[in-house]
């Protein structure tokens, strides 16, 4: 091996082991979700096959070869979201690798993302939302789980991880709110409705001690079958079951409550601000489309009503 190729060899290891760094901050300074160190991982390791393959120095990487990688994942049929996925998380490893003085590449600053057309996100209406809910409408064990998972999920617009992190005690039935923990480990208080209130209490005095099991004790809220906590995956699976119970489009996720709520508030005269404090949400401009969702529900409102529409 050449001396050129061992020091670009030396640089995609030392890359590969300041990206594996990185992700680990991520996870323990930052607090980010699993499933979001997961993506960055994977997204990092695409850039790393592929200077690999391509013979690139990583950390030297320059503006065209970035356009390359790009380039190279347009022609390989990846959406413009995805593209746009990994060229963040490339900017965030660098800027780090900068602000920690590893790196000197600036390279990444100079890429624009591809452009994004802005998707509505997809929400339910009352009629699905009560179909949906009426899936879990027996008294076993797993009927009051699901419905009291399903509840909250609507009353707090709540995301699905959120929901698998919750403890026994974050629900406060006397107060009548729940304590949600999102991104980077945020704290919020968000105030649930008296209907939700009485089917997460009918499962912690029915269900859940059912499902608890004595050599496995638990603070979780949402257990399974064995008594163990369920995981956002799991949870997720519950809900494209009982999704598909209720005969509601399949592609329906746990999110389409968590764009529900917002829009219901929305549309019922909350304001933005409280709406985003509610959601979570760390940015207004994030909170901003459920505006546009709310005038396009009342754009088909008056379409269907209207005489002249």
């Amino acid at each position: 091996m050449t001396p050129e190729a061992e020091a670009r060899r030396a640089d995609q290891d030392r890359f590969d082991e300041l990206a594996a760094s990185f992700c680990d901050m991520l996870a323990d300074v930052r607090r980010l979700s699993p499933n979001t160190v997961r993506a960055y991982r994977e997204d990092l390791a695409s850039f790393s096959a592929w200077a690999r393959r391509e013979g690139v120095r990583p950390l030297g990487v320059t503006h065209r070869e970035v356009r390359g990688y790009l380039a190279e994942l347009a022609g390989g049929g990846y959406s413009a979201r995805t593209v746009s996925r990994r060229l963040s998380a490339l900017r965030g490893l660098f800027r780090w690798l900068l602000r920690e003085g590893l790196c000197d590449s600036a390279a990444l600053a100079a890429v624009s993302s591809p452009k994004l057309a802005r998707a509505l996100p997809k929400t339910m209406s009352e009629p699905d939302a009560r179909a949906l809910l009426a899936t879990c409408a027996g008294d076993d064990p797993v009927d009051l789980r699901d419905r009291a998972f399903l509840e909250l999920l609507y009353a707090t617009g709540a995301r699905v991880g959120e929901a698998a992190a919750l403890r026994v005690g974050d629900v406060d039935l006397a107060q009548g709110q729940a304590r949600l923990f999102g991104k980077g480990s945020k704290e919020r208080v968000v105030p649930v409705y008296p209907a939700a209130l009485d089917r997460v209490r009918r499962y912690l005095e029915l269900g859940r001690p059912a499902l608890e099991r004595a050599d496995r004790p638990s603070d979780a809220l949402l257990l399974s079958t064995r008594g163990n906590p369920m995981s956002t995956d799991a949870l997720r699976a519950r809900f494209s079951r009982r999704v598909a119970q209720a005969g509601l489009d399949p592609t329906l996720t746990p999110h389409a409550l968590r764009h529900t709520f917002a829009t219901e508030l929305l549309g019922g005269g909350a304001d933005l601000r409280s709406v985003q404090e509610l959601l979570g949400h760390e940015s207004l401009a994030t909170t901003q489309i459920y505006t546009h969702l709310s005038i396009e529900r009342l754009r088909r409102a008056a379409r269907d009503a209207h005489p002249r529409a």
